[in-house]
């Protein structure tokens, strides 16, 4: 599949404008056995219950039935699962959807297809769930258009449940651009519309696709590759009158503009845009700011100290200077998401007290290096440290919790850190390293 993968994608690349007319033999049995096999089996079962283990024990008849049913078009996705995540920095709670184990087989196969399309014809400036691009990719781009661009406005822009309120119909029309598979667009269009089951209760999906499926995140990038990239690059920036840029990961995005008109105007024309297809910006999230070299004398012209600061990827970004004076885009982690791992941390550690001491240090440990790999950037290592100290205070109250009798004073507690040390933060990414091979940083 691999091979024929590769070839499709060689073909969408040279053909903007080709439709793909035969795909669906593409999900085979040796294609669909390959997805198996590269599906995490420790992720939540769906409704049914069924488990990568369970579907193992007898997989050359399982899939045999699969595509028997395909061939058959009498193949219907079950209903996802809906579950309720904490939403880091509210009370809120997120839906998340996770599909019967059969279905995230397809959805496997039907993903790695529309990416060998679709990876040809996404714009420079979308980098969400996109292969060898990552919110770090993001947050260095954006800190060059601010940075080396004639960027004096930022809009900071979030759409309002993306996820739950993707138009079936209008996704549909976008994959015709390129699919002209009924029988491809037939699975897609079943997955869309499968619903799912609250309480025992089934329910109809007239919107929205479910967050946790494993063809979602390509799926959403398709439908903002036409509702938002191509219409930023095609329409928006011919209309200003100065220099506009546009950094997506997901539905999560920031515009640059030059000129406050151009920004203001933008973020009129966008409120239209996405109400055409059924989406709109949650206006407590949504802003227009001064933001670059300018802000800070524009701001202190208006009588404000500071420049206003945005938020993006979890991390607060403000207008700040380097040691030689220069104009500098600085980050530090978003106050909410470092309450929201402090409370985590602090819940694990008040029910996991008990367990061998041995085991909590080497998860805590384990934990730490991987929120050091992605917030360990340039200009946030005082922050991280921050977050570390007070880890090392939520250590010291439960393990000291661990019977009635108080287990630590805090000189032996220093010696305790002395033998099972935490790992200290050092700068994992640079944010000025502009890989060469990406073309968009040129």
């Amino acid at each position: 599949m691999e091979t024929k993968l590769m070839r499709i994608a060689e073909v969408a690349k040279t053909n903007p404008e080709l439709k793909f007319t035969s795909l669906i033999h593409l999900l085979n049995k040796d294609s669909l056995k390959e997805c198996h096999h590269q599906l995490n089996g420790n992720k939540a079962p769906g409704i049914l219950g069924t488990t990568k283990q369970e579907y193992s024990e007898n997989l050359e008849g399982n899939l045999q039935y699969l595509i028997n049913r395909m061939k058959k078009q009498s193949y219907k996705p079950q209903p996802v699962k809906r579950v309720y995540i904490d939403k880091s920095g509210s009370k809120k709670k997120r839906p998340l959807g996770i599909p019967e184990y059969e279905d995230k087989i397809i959805q496997k196969g039907l993903a790695k297809i529309l990416n060998s399309i679709y990876e040809q014809d996404f714009l420079d400036c979308s980098f969400g769930f996109r292969p060898n691009r990552n919110c770090h990719d993001a947050l260095k781009v954006l800190n060059m258009y601010i940075e080396r661009r004639y960027t004096n406005y930022i809009v900071d822009v979030d759409i309002k449940g993306f996820f739950d309120n993707v138009d079936h119909k209008w996704m549909v029309e976008f994959l015709k651009h390129r699919i002209n598979d009924p029988n491809v667009l037939r699975l897609i269009n079943r997955f869309l519309k499968a619903g799912y089951v609250k309480d025992m209760k089934w329910y109809k999906d007239e919107f929205g696709t479910p967050q946790g499926g494993l063809a979602s995140p390509i799926l959403a990038n398709v439908y903002l590759h036409y509702v938002l990239d191509l219409w930023f690059e095609k329409h928006v920036k011919k209309r200003c009158k100065g220099q506009a840029y546009i950094v997506r990961y997901a539905d999560d995005f920031v515009c640059c503009f030059q000129y406050h008109k151009d920004a203001q105007q933008f973020y009129r024309a966008l409120k239209e845009r996405l109400k055409k297809f059924n989406l709109e910006i949650a206006e407590d999230k949504t802003k227009v700011i001064p933001f670059g070299r300018f802000a800070k004398e524009n701001e202190q012209r208006t009588g404000n100290h500071k420049p206003p600061t945005f938020k993006f990827l979890g991390f607060t970004h403000y207008c700040s200077e380097s040691k030689q004076g220069k104009f500098r885009v600085k980050r530090k982690t978003d106050k909410k998401k470092m309450r929201t791992k402090l409370k985590e941390t602090k819940e694990w550690l008040k029910s996991k007290r008990n367990l061998k001491i041995q085991a909590i240090m080497d998860r805590l440990q384990r934990s730490l290096k991987g929120y050091y790999n992605y917030y360990c950037i340039t200009d946030n290592l005082p922050t991280v440290e921050e977050f570390v100290y007070h880890i090392r205070l939520l250590l010291f109250k439960w393990m000291n919790r661990r019977s009635q009798r108080k287990s630590f004073t805090w000189d032996k507690f220093n010696l305790f850190m002395n033998k099972f040390p935490l790992p200290s933060p050092r700068k994992k990414v640079d944010i000025y390293n502009l890989r060469s091979h990406i073309s968009y940083i040129q």
